[in-house]
């Protein structure tokens, strides 16, 4: 089924290269899923309500390391995308400060595609 020009989703970007548990991930991918929406809220109240609406579609992909995470990061705040870096506490598997996941969104789905659309789900 063709997806609708104008769907609103949310899209989490985990870094690979940490070795972090799946309990981890999940925690990290939950911080990047609030803050992400909160910006979203904060910017474009109507998108984040549409959101909450219609679903709360998320999408969780990889990347391999922080640099390609702070590429995707530098990209979604040029274009004006709703967004949010996670960095981590230190308090259990991670160094504190370290760069774990990026929200996205929730905003529309072709254009957080035009920048995800080529990595790979978790």
């Amino acid at each position: 089924m063709p997806m609708k020009s104008d769907e609103v989703k949310q899209v989490i970007i985990v870094r690979k290269d940490l070795d972090m548990g799946q309990g981890k991930i999940a925690a990290q991918c939950c911080h990047a899923s609030v803050l992400s929406f909160l910006e979203t809220q904060r910017v474009d109240k109507e998108a984040a309500t549409e959101w909450l609406s219609s679903g709360q579609k998320k999408i969780v992909l990889k990347v391999d390391d922080e640099e390609s995470l702070r590429k995707l990061f530098a990209a979604f705040k040029f274009k004006k995308i709703p967004c949010a870096l996670v960095e981590d506490a230190g308090l259990t598997q991670l160094p504190p400060g370290t760069t774990t996941t990026l929200g996205i969104g929730p905003w529309k789905s072709e254009e957080i595609d035009l920048f995800t659309s080529k990595l790979k789900l978790l």
